[in-house]
């Protein structure tokens, strides 16, 4: 079975979406493995309860979220993945991983499986992806291993700065990033 890791960002208002993504990979037959950033696991936010979210989250994968650096990075060498995805991905997580930062399980569990030449896949949501994190984005579509999800604006009058990822596209995104290919087109029109 292969095994997908699963970063969860604190990027809040896709939450739900990071839930019907993750039913998603269990329903395809994958193995998920759940990690979360201190945010997502200790915030609570409009859109939503910090431990109802992580519970269902558990409920989904059948496995306990790595909330800790130290069990993030059994990631590297006990507990290998095939893949790691990040769903949804912040401009904060995307600026720090881009710049070799690693100050919490979503980003000592992307770098664990990096060192086992194995692909990310980046499920971008930011509102400032076209601002001071674009430079960012760009150097990691040029990054051996780091593939993304294929995205677009996401209100382009109103957030004229914010992208969001075709979350609807991960499994077809992941099957790609397994063989360490991009699927294209990775700017899309939006839905």
């Amino acid at each position: 079975m292969t095994k997908i890791g699963f970063g969860i960002t604190g990027s809040f208002c896709t939450f739900d979406k990071t839930l019907i993504g993750l039913k998603e990979l269990v329903d395809n037959g994958y193995d998920v493995y759940p990690v979360v950033t201190y945010n997502t696991f200790n915030i609570s936010t409009r859109f939503g309860n910090n431990e109802e979210f992580i519970k269902k989250v558990e409920d989904i994968t059948g496995k306990k979220v790595v909330n800790k650096i130290e069990g993030a990075e059994t990631f590297g060498a006990q507990n290998k993945m095939d893949a790691f995805v990040v769903f949804p991905a912040t401009g904060n997580f995307i600026g720090k991983i881009a710049n070799a930062i690693t100050d919490n399980p979503v980003l000592m569990a992307c770098k664990s499986t990096l060192r086992n030449n194995k692909p990310i896949l980046i499920g971008i949501s930011s509102n400032d992806s076209l601002g001071m994190n674009g430079i960012n984005i760009m150097k990691l579509l040029n990054t051996k291993n780091f593939f993304f999800i294929p995205f677009s604006q996401d209100d382009y009058v109103n957030k004229p700065n914010s992208l969001i990822s075709h979350f609807d596209l991960l499994i077809e995104s992941l099957e790609k990033a397994l063989v360490k290919e991009q699927l294209q087109p990775v700017l899309r029109e939006k839905k």
